[in-house]
């Protein structure tokens, strides 16, 4: 019987062959497993936005509720649809709006916009948020770690609103400021006014420190404590418009008209004020319409994976006075 023919050419073009592939196929096969395993575990972006979270430092300041007003008739403009809002106030409380937030991450909110309790505090829960695909937007103080943060140039405001009353002292004088919370705004507001007061040697800063708490309360206390100090002032500076009406009612009732007051936020109850004839001379007003419609926009681009050119905007501020 004739054997068969045997190709050693095809034989050895197999073998080499084999021993060139066999590498080729493993190493693509790790390859597939280390990019899988390196897929982050990321919620997808969303593309609609359909409810937001809202947290703010307090419900009674006009100033935080025009802009609650303003986000939600933005969501609704830019969305052309119904937006679900929920809304709260974390009272100046890091730990109450910790458990605000958390609630919004369990509600599965799309976006969440907050004015911080406190910058640093809030970072662990804003990563926790982002985890879960949820987009954050910084509003009026800063938090860090946020998608995009949006606030007053405070350290303008202060300036503005302090200048204001250098000029009306003829930059001589006893100042005093109506300190409040140690949030960002807060503290940007003092640092610009401060940084007025050095260019005056002859302004003499009696107080920094009394904290108003941001409130028509705690600023009728402040300058309570502040009369009852110094038996005479020549202007004082409230880091906000409620704590300087607690201010001027004070001082009317202690029948103390020697001191001037400006302030910040630009609330319309402090404009009429301003325009009547008492103490209150001055507000650095915030644009809260501004901020709100920014934040909507940027959150919006955010969820559609677009690219956001500047994640730190400011808002300049203005100065109302008294005619």
């Amino acid at each position: 019987m004739q054997k068969p023919v045997v190709n050693m050419c095809s034989v050895s073009m197999r073998k080499m062959m084999t021993t060139l592939c066999l590498p080729i196929v493993f190493a693509s096969i790790l390859l597939l497993s280390l990019l899988a395993h390196a897929t982050p575990s990321i919620a997808p972006a969303t593309t609609q936005l359909r409810s937001i979270g809202i947290s703010v430092s307090d419900l009674g300041n006009p100033y935080f509720v025009k802009l609650i007003d303003a986000t939600t008739a933005a969501a609704e403009r830019l969305t052309h649809h119904s937006v679900k809002m929920y809304i709260h106030s974390d009272a100046y409380d890091i730990n109450r709006q910790i458990q605000q937030v958390n609630s919004f991450i369990d509600k599965g909110v799309d976006l969440i916009i907050l004015t911080a309790a406190d910058e640093h505090k809030i970072a662990p829960v804003v990563a926790k948020a982002q985890r879960a695909g949820i987009k954050v937007v910084a509003v009026d103080m800063n938090a860090q770690g946020a998608d995009a943060t949006i606030t007053t140039d405070n350290v303008q405001a202060g300036m503005l609103a302090c200048e204001r009353l250098a000029k009306k002292i003829h930059y001589r004088g006893n100042f005093a400021i109506i300190n409040g919370v140690s949030v960002s705004s807060v503290l940007e507001r003092v640092a610009g006014c401060k940084s007025v007061l050095k260019k005056y040697p002859k302004i003499t800063l009696l107080s920094d420190r009394l904290n108003g708490t941001g409130s028509a309360e705690g600023g009728m206390e402040a300058m309570t404590y502040l009369m009852e100090k110094y038996p005479h002032l020549d202007a004082v500076f409230s880091i906000n418009d409620p704590t300087a009406l607690g201010a001027l009612q004070a001082s009317k009732q202690a029948n103390r008209t020697e001191f001037f007051l400006a302030s910040v936020d630009g609330a319309q109850f402090a404009i009429d004020a301003i325009q009547q004839d008492n103490i209150w001379i001055a507000t650095a007003i915030q644009r809260p319409i501004i901020m709100a419609n920014k934040a909507v926009e940027i959150g919006i681009k955010l969820l559609q994976g677009q690219p956001i050119p500047q994640r730190f905007i400011l808002i300049p501020s203005m100065l109302v006075e008294k005619p």
